[in-house]
């Protein structure tokens, strides 16, 4: 085992900034409104046990469908580049899916917002750039950070207003795009 804690601290930025949870907080607030309360217990540990799964499976998965890592980390580094643009110039690139009522917890709360083909893509490409047990231990602390910002979405709200989660969006945005690009050099170059 390799501890390396610049690896942590990268995997875990970008994670972060891949699932969004602060940018979700509009999301978040608008599920609470109409279904009423949201369950941060059962949403974390769905989104961590999608995301772990196919930490672990994603590259057998691949295999089977006779996708190099590589073509995938380019992929998944297109999709991030587009969520980059979204978030940045705030229109949207990728279609929303009406939910069913029920168990808003895990769709659309778990599943795709937290633990969707972003993060999904995300976790694959970073298995390619750091040490498994460093992305397993980024997994873990952004599943405490999405735990707190569920659990006090109602403060977060008040708090940040508007104007703050649309500032944290376009900045995380900028973020993305230039790790999109950062994997686009590594990948093709």
């Amino acid at each position: 085992m390799h501890f390396d804690i610049k690896e942590i601290i990268s995997s875990s930025l970008i994670l972060f900034s891949v699932i969004d949870i602060l940018g979700s907080i509009p999301i978040i607030i608008d599920l609470r409104k109409k279904n009423g309360d949201i369950h941060p217990e059962q949403a974390t540990l769905v989104s961590g046990l999608i995301m772990l799964g196919f930490f672990f499976a994603g590259k057998f998965i691949l295999r089977l469908l006779g996708v190099d890592t590589n073509s995938f980390a380019i992929a998944g580094a297109l999709i991030l580049f587009l969520i980059g643009l979204e978030m940045t110039l705030g229109r949207s690139i990728f279609k929303s899916e009406e939910m069913e009522s029920g168990s808003h917890s895990i769709v659309p709360l778990a599943f795709p917002i937290i633990a969707g083909a972003g993060t999904m893509t995300t976790l694959v490409s970073l298995k390619s750039q750091f040490e498994e047990e460093n992305i397993i231990i980024s997994i873990f602390i952004n599943l405490i950070f999405i735990y707190l910002v569920l659990k006090s979405s109602n403060w977060i709200e008040k708090k940040l207003g508007n104007i703050g989660t649309q500032i944290l969006r376009k900045v995380f945005g900028v973020i993305l795009i230039a790790i999109a690009i950062k994997i686009f050099k590594t990948r093709l170059f």
